[in-house]
């Protein structure tokens, strides 16, 4: 299999996905001659031409709408978020149209709508342009929504998405988009709904997504040091959401840290926490731990920055306290 970055894997999907459709349209901000702010686009304006990659001017809203409304009528619009904050100028757009065109229609309108960018931190993009959008999003019936970690799963979760009938959020990665994994040639579609083991393990469960799971295996790999041994789960679809890959877990390891950098009230470590506790409480042996982002702002500055998400640190003392191994 050939090795690719998570970024080059993104943009070998869309382009094998319009090659082989010919609704498949891209739109956004600076995604065409510019090549996208973080090059996901880079090179698709030569290749398709300006019909098909559509530059837009700065309005989420606008452009969100006109791709909702391609959507309606046929086409396949895969529309970029310049970072996912942006999204919050075309969430009136998402929410109550793309996600619910379905429903009101009675099932006669689908939306084949994939709207895609770089969600969460690590990349000192300061409290403007630094969130993690999947508990927001993953909320409403309608909407898909998906957090692919590597390579193989960025470029098999856009098939996906590009070929699904109903609207996709795409969250990526944006700290991931230059790490390297190997990917799969041809179609290589990856189905939503199923978590992935990262890594088999006997002595406590990992659970996490995006960019967050490289981070837990270097946890897992450090706790091996001291005769630990980790599972990692990578949730990568939060909607549908697969739990019984969790718990079948828990049931194994019988303890679980959840890990996520968005903030700990009303979020998906919350529900994952839920959701452990209800199906699998009887084979707990301490209760589930949660690692999250702190309850600030995202800071500009790299050392705060660093500061303010979980490290391998947090984790392998989560891990430890699971397994009464320190206060």
């Amino acid at each position: 299999m050939p090795v690719m970055t998570y970024r080059d894997a993104l943009r070998s999907a869309m382009a094998e996905e319009m090659e082989r459709d010919e609704s498949v349209v891209l739109l956004g901000e600076d995604i065409g001659i510019y090549g996208g702010t973080h090059l996901v686009t880079n090179g698709l304006i030569d290749q398709f031409g300006p019909k098909r990659v559509i530059d837009t001017p700065i309005a989420e809203g606008g452009f969100t709408g006109a791709a909702i409304g391609m959507a309606m009528a046929g086409l396949r619009p895969v529309v970029e978020m310049m970072t996912w904050n942006f999204s919050f100028l075309a969430a009136d757009q998402i929410i109550q149209n793309a996600a619910k065109l379905r429903y009101f229609s009675g099932g006669q309108v689908n939306v084949p709508l994939v709207i895609r960018g770089p969600n969460g931190g690590g990349v000192q993009l300061s409290a403007q342009h630094t969130h993690s959008l999947e508990n927001f999003y993953g909320h409403f019936p309608g909407l898909k929504v998906v957090s692919p970690a590597t390579p193989a799963d960025v470029k098999g979760m856009m098939i996906r998405a590009i070929r699904d009938p109903d609207p996709v959020i795409f969250l990526e990665a944006g700290a991931l988009y230059g790490t390297k994994g190997e990917v799969l040639d041809g179609d290589a579609e990856v189905e939503f709904g199923k978590a992935r083991v990262a890594r088999e393990g006997t002595d406590v469960t990992l659970v996490s997504y995006g960019r967050q799971v490289p981070m837990l295996l270097r946890a897992a790999d450090q706790m091996a040091d001291d005769g630990l041994n980790a599972e990692v789960i990578d949730i990568r679809s939060i909607r549908p959401f697969d739990s019984d890959t969790i718990v079948e877990s828990v049931r194994k390891t019988h303890r679980a840290v959840v890990v996520q950098e968005q903030w700990r009230l009303f979020s998906v470590g919350s529900e994952v926490a839920a959701i452990i506790q209800e199906r699998a409480f009887d084979d707990l042996d301490a209760p589930v731990e949660r690692v999250s982002g702190a309850e600030v702002p995202a800071p500009y500055a790299r050392n705060l920055e660093i500061a303010a998400f979980p490290s391998v640190d947090q984790v392998v003392s989560a891990a430890r306290r699971v397994l009464y191994l320190e206060a």
